[in-house]
């Protein structure tokens, strides 16, 4: 048998695995890849936005909530999970927005911030990551420290003079970006909505981004992976804190997505093998003799 394929995905908090890149994630496990989930912090400071969720028993406990709801998540969407043990900085408000907490992920130097991953990458030995951008994909600080260590990662977790004591040296062979909210997706939303009469919940929240001028990566990949969406759902709904399952995010049905968007978007920002733009397939280039054999 071939050795397996092996994907990571790097996160900064719980219920993130869930709502970027989970029904790929799926896919690839229902393949027979091993997936591994690393999430950076522990979701300490996240809001509770799930009205019926709002509890004190629930405010007073809320790491170990997230916990069990990433087990629950986890389990779901069949992959392996590990926290690296940082504190979530949570996210500042006002003009200008506070400090952000002592200690907390954000704020630590960029080589500590980093070790635990270049270990789990030498653990596990993906052939590929996904991450986010430069911008987080949103501009959280956990996120934007997310991208930072992950590019250190995959940089640093081949080269035996870096890191020398977190254990042997594995190169990654490619490095994706989330392309979590490409305006051509919301665009076909839009266009199936209306030629079968309904209204688009999202017209508002795609008016706000617009206006915040988000950065749009150039999609490299796409995943066809809409056999996998209810999956997915499923996964976000097991972070029950974070997600309202009454909220507008599942507002547009699922045969409607399929028929709009059937893709999870990817934007290939390093890559060590030979590749062909654009690509279905995150492994693609990566030797065949490294490939799945299904049995």
């Amino acid at each position: 048998m071939s050795e397996r394929l092996r994907l990571m995905s790097v996160h900064a908090h719980p219920d993130d695995e869930s709502s970027k890149g989970a029904a790929t994630m799926a896919r690839y496990v229902d393949e027979g890849a091993e997936v591994l989930v690393v999430t950076l912090t522990g979701g300490e400071a996240g809001s509770i936005l799930n009205p019926a969720m709002d509890r004190p028993e629930i405010r007073d406990n809320i790491a170990e909530v997230r916990r069990k709801e990433m087990a629950e998540a986890r389990q779901i969407l069949g992959v392996h999970q590990e926290f690296s043990g940082f504190v979530d900085s949570g996210l500042p408000e006002g003009d200008p927005p506070p400090p952000l907490p002592e200690g907390c992920f954000a704020v630590q130097p960029l080589e500590t911030a980093s070790e635990p991953l270049v270990r789990s990458v030498r653990s596990f030995r993906p052939h590929v990551m996904v991450t986010y951008d430069d911008n987080g994909g949103y501009p959280h600080p956990d996120h934007i420290m997310t991208h930072k260590v992950s590019v250190e990662a995959f940089d640093a977790a081949g080269d035996p003079d870096r890191y020398p004591e977190s254990g042997e040296p594995w190169q990654p062979l490619k490095l994706y970006y989330h392309v979590s909210f490409p305006l051509a997706r919301f665009e076909s939303l839009a266009t199936v909505l209306h030629q079968h009469g309904m209204e688009n919940p999202f017209a508002d929240w795609v008016e706000r981004i617009q206006e915040r001028n988000f950065p749009q990566w150039e999609i490299t990949t796409q995943i066809q992976c809409a056999d996998y969406f209810e999956t997915r759902d499923r996964a976000l709904i097991a972070h029950a804190t974070q997600i309202d399952p009454n909220g507008f995010w599942f507002a547009v049905p699922r045969e409607i997505q399929r028929e709009a968007w059937p893709y999870e978007d990817y934007h290939l920002a390093r890559s060590v093998v030979d590749t062909s733009l654009p690509e279905e397939d995150l492994f693609a280039g990566v030797a065949e003799d490294v490939r799945t054999c299904n049995v």
